[in-house]
């Protein structure tokens, strides 16, 4: 809970005073690598802001194969708006990757925040830009940048994955094969380049 709190605090105008009447909209959970959290076609009425560890939100096709659409390290919120924001069924699977703790926001938190320091508003709106502007890149990614430019774009967004998840899982991010991912690191080898490991 100490790390959401700090993170509110260096991020929105909620004081120390004003999230200890906000916390008891919140619950705070830790869960093993493996735990699923959501399933596509499920329910969900709350987002999740990750403490620690890792998660990832995925699909799969009728051949059963994984689209991961987004990973969430450490500070980053994750959340199934088809569920929460219009009541349908989620549309993807979230779980965990690396042991985790999970704090999870409802909407009653949310509307609380807004009653208490009405400026919280400012950053929810821009929290829901961002997340439209990653989306609108990452669309505009899979339709035209080389595998190379996804892997680079990849590194960029999230600079500490490289050796935490799987390659497989870096490729399905990508839309690539892993073998292609491979040609794409030799061929970046080549030319002196280095991720984060």
């Amino acid at each position: 809970m100490l790390t959401f709190q700090q993170y509110l605090q260096k991020h929105t105008p909620i004081n120390a005073d004003q999230f200890e009447i906000l916390k008891k909209h919140l619950t705070t959970k830790s869960f093993k690598k493996g735990k699923v959290l959501l399933t596509e076609g499920g329910r969900t009425a709350v987002s999740y802001f990750v403490s620690k560890g890792l998660l990832r939100a995925y699909t799969r096709d009728a051949n059963g194969k994984e689209h991961i659409i987004q990973f969430a390290p450490e500070e980053w919120w994750l959340a199934d708006r088809n569920s929460i924001y219009f009541n349908e069924p989620a549309a993807f699977n979230i779980d965990v990757l690396e042991d985790t703790e999970v704090v999870f926001i409802s909407e009653v938190f949310m509307q609380q925040a807004l009653d208490i320091c009405p400026d919280f508003g400012k950053y929810n709106i821009y929290l829901l830009h961002n997340t439209i502007r990653h989306m609108q890149n990452r669309i505009n990614k899979l339709l035209a940048a080389t595998a190379e430019e996804r892997y680079l774009d990849f590194i960029k967004l999230y600079p500490d994955l490289t050796l935490r998840i799987p390659q497989m899982m870096i490729a399905s991010y990508l839309g690539i094969t892993p073998e292609s991912l491979s040609r794409v690191r030799k061929a970046l080898a080549q030319k002196h380049f280095k991720p984060n490991l």
